[in-house]
Parts: C-alpha cells; structure tokens; sequence
C-alpha cells in the first residue's frame, strides 16, 4: 500500500488528509514513535473491553517527509485487513476509532471530511 495525502477506508463515515501544518514534534507528543526507515508510526488495539486484549489493529504509519500516510486495521495478529466499518457488531470499534482520529485531528494531525 502506498502512502496517500488524504486515506478514504471502506465504508468509513469520514476521509482524513494529512494536516499540511504537522510537525515531527507533534507526532512525538501524541506517542507515533520513529521506525528505522524514518517513517513515524501509532499502534492501537481497538478493544470492545478495555485492556482484553481482544480486538483489531489500527496502524498509522507517516512518511517521514510528512508528505503521505497509510492506515490500515487488521486483526489483532496484524495479518489479515479488516473493515470494521461494514457491521453494526463492531459499532464499538468504530466509535473507538473515531475517538482516536478525532483527538489527531484536535491536535493537528489530520483534517476530517464527511464523505
């Protein structure tokens, strides 16, 4: 998967672009840590119950020119896509993900439109 400026997830309510005003240091602060490549990356379990361990993966991973972003939400073993979005079983999940992408938003990260 290539890095885009601006991630449409299937069946996702929003799409979310890269802020052109994200700094490194804005990353840091919100726990995206440094991989050996230079890209920054965030990791979250997206749990029904908290601290289960049960639940699917939410990766974020930005380019370390801060020019693109990829997201993708995989099961918990990060090895098979999931679209957590298509069920109202999973409605938990996606209010947790929504939670998640609005405080990057808040904070400058990203920018939301309704799609």
């Amino acid at each position: 998967m290539a890095f885009e400026q601006t991630i449409k997830l299937k069946n996702c309510r929003y799409e979310y672009t890269l802020s052109p005003i994200v700094k490194k240091f804005t990353l840091k602060d919100n726990t995206f840590f440094e991989t050996k490549v230079g890209n920054y990356e965030l990791t979250r379990l997206l749990e029904k119950v908290p601290n289960s361990g049960e639940g699917f993966q939410l990766k974020i991973i930005i380019n370390k020119d801060l020019t693109g972003v990829k997201i993708n939400i995989t099961d918990k073993f990060g090895l098979r896509l999931v679209d957590i979005f298509k069920s109202e079983e999973t409605h938990i999940h996606q209010e947790k993900f929504y939670f998640l992408m609005d405080s990057l938003v808040e904070r400058g990260v990203f920018t939301k439109n309704e799609r």
